[in-house]
């Protein structure tokens, strides 16, 4: 029996939206592509650039479209909710990029709605699948570690945002440069089997210089339910030879 392609619909035309539409080139034959901007035009380049199916000057016709199936909402994260809740109103199924929601209770809204209209959501966390992290959950699982006592993180680099990069915005961002990218290393942090029961923050004071006016700097401590304790350094703020990790 031959399945009909899945109808994919990007909702933003940005970085990540070119970062799946390459990886995608290999399945034509089972998903067809269409894009989606506020802007009309980049949403016809998109469609041309990576042979789409469909193009749309905005995210409503989109997720209108019966020939959509689900929807990539790359956008940033100020608009994630709405869209979201939009799309599983229409019977679509939702890949959301990370960092999907900025409070639990949006998180609590979307899985009450994804419930009433029996589809997925599922956030775009790419770091659960790299190797690094899936053997380390393998280890930990297997006992090779042996009893788990520390968790230590530390994401270290200097890679500044440009002054007109929407990340500077946090009504934009949703936060600061933790909540957008440091969440990829607490994700990790809270993957690795045992539950995290208890987590703080501590930020170190902003830094006005330069254009990317963010926050860019967090330790955060926690607690796991096997009471072993955990700690994650984040910064992209200070120069590092080992580029982040």
């Amino acid at each position: 029996m031959t399945r009909e392609p899945l109808g994919l619909a990007f909702l933003g035309c940005g970085f990540i939206t070119q970062v799946h539409s390459r990886h995608l080139k290999g399945f034509r034959s089972q998903i067809l592509c269409s894009y989606a901007s506020r802007d009309r035009a980049k949403a016809e380049e998109y469609c041309r650039r990576f042979q789409g199916s469909a193009s749309y000057p905005d995210y409503a016709s989109a997720i209108d479209d019966p020939r959509v199936d689900a929807v990539v909402v790359a956008v940033p994260p100020r608009f994630h909710l709405d869209l979201t809740l939009r799309a599983l109103a229409a019977g679509k199924h939702v890949l959301v990029e990370k960092p999907a929601f900025p409070r639990v209770e949006d998180y609590r809204a979307v899985i009450e709605s994804r419930d009433r209209a029996r589809r997925v959501v599922l956030v775009g966390e790419n770091d659960h699948y790299k190797p690094l992290a899936v053997v380390l959950r393998k280890l930990v699982a297997e006992g090779a570690l042996g009893e788990m006592v520390f968790a230590h993180f530390t994401t270290i680099a200097k890679r500044l945002k440009s002054a007109n990069d929407w990340r500077n915005d946090e009504s934009m961002a949703g936060g600061d440069a933790f909540f957008e990218e440091g969440i990829h290393w607490l994700h990790i942090a809270g993957s690795l089997g045992p539950r995290i029961v208890s987590i703080d923050g501590y930020r170190p004071s902003v830094s006005g210089e330069g254009p990317d006016t963010r926050a860019k700097s967090m330790m955060v401590a926690f607690r796991y339910d096997n009471n072993a304790v955990g700690s994650l350094f984040y910064s992209r703020e200070i120069p590092s030879l080992l580029q982040g990790l």
